[in-house]
């Protein structure tokens, strides 16, 4: 990984879209740093959307569509995006997301099987605000249970037929073939006129944990907040870029280089 500092003022004046995850990307502790959030209105201001992609839910991403200064929200690891237009929210469901009710039953039941194999695994807090997939917490909340067990419990999951991702804070499981990556491209072309081959390198993304990977493989420009240091020994496609800081206060080290080399 080279530092961000290194990113070009060609592949800089390129850029038009910046992706993001949300948790240990733009927070820290769970919080929503200042600089972050500022760095948002910054990408606004110089015309560049500013997309989250996160396993966050529903509920949770009604809000973000809403009140932040973002151009749309791909939510519950791509199961959808809302976006405001005419002052109304609006939401695109993945082509191959399920009716949430027709996975309610199978989720429930993974759900008590990976509580019954894990003992001291809890479900996510923001369950209830969920449509379409099952979060469980390993380190959200303490205790912490390690990295460790997080990989077994997403093999548990899958071997019980379900997609499992491992962010920073949550294992997340659901049953579709849907993920962050195809939903941003769909999102992207729908509301954008994106093409996800001439126009890869218009995007660059930013996230910090193992979900991550895709959307470091897939675009040529993608950087990862200091802290994915934590992962290095088990991601297999790192982003090209790193930052110097950690956290949110690196998504906004991020935005100052773009924004530097454009100005």
């Amino acid at each position: 990984m080279k530092p961000i500092a290194e990113l070009s003022a060609h592949e800089a004046g390129a850029i038009r879209f910046v992706l993001f995850d949300i948790d240990d990307t733009i927070t820290e502790d769970g919080l929503l740093l200042r600089q972050s959030y500022n760095a948002l209105w910054d990408l606004r201001q110089a015309g560049i959307c500013a997309i989250p992609v996160t396993g966050r839910p529903a509920g949770w991403c009604d809000l973000i569509a809403r009140q932040w200064p973002v151009s749309g929200v791909v939510g519950e690891n791509g199961a959808f995006a809302l976006y405001m237009e005419e002052g109304k929210l609006k939401r695109l469901l993945h082509p191959k997301a399920p009716e949430p009710s027709a996975t309610r039953t199978k989720l429930t039941e993974l759900k008590r099987a990976a509580l019954e194999a894990f003992p001291g695994l809890r479900v996510a807090k923001d369950q209830d605000f969920r449509l379409f997939d099952l979060a469980l917490d390993f380190a959200e909340e303490q205790p912490d249970l390690g990295l460790p067990l997080a990989g077994r419990v997403k093999d548990f999951c899958q071997a019980n037929g379900a997609v499992a991702k491992v962010s920073s804070i949550h294992v997340n499981a659901w049953y579709g073939d849907y993920d962050k990556l195809s939903m941003s491209e769909h999102f992207l072309s729908s509301r954008f006129g994106f093409d996800p081959i001439i126009d890869k390198c218009s995007l660059l993304y930013v996230g910090d944990s193992p979900n991550d990977e895709p959307m470091f493989k897939h675009f040529p420009l993608s950087c990862g907040v200091s802290n994915i240091a934590r992962y290095k020994e088990i991601i297999q496609n790192l982003p090209q870029f790193v930052t110097e800081k950690p956290f949110g206060y690196g998504f906004a080290e991020v935005v100052r280089v773009l924004l530097n080399l454009i100005a």
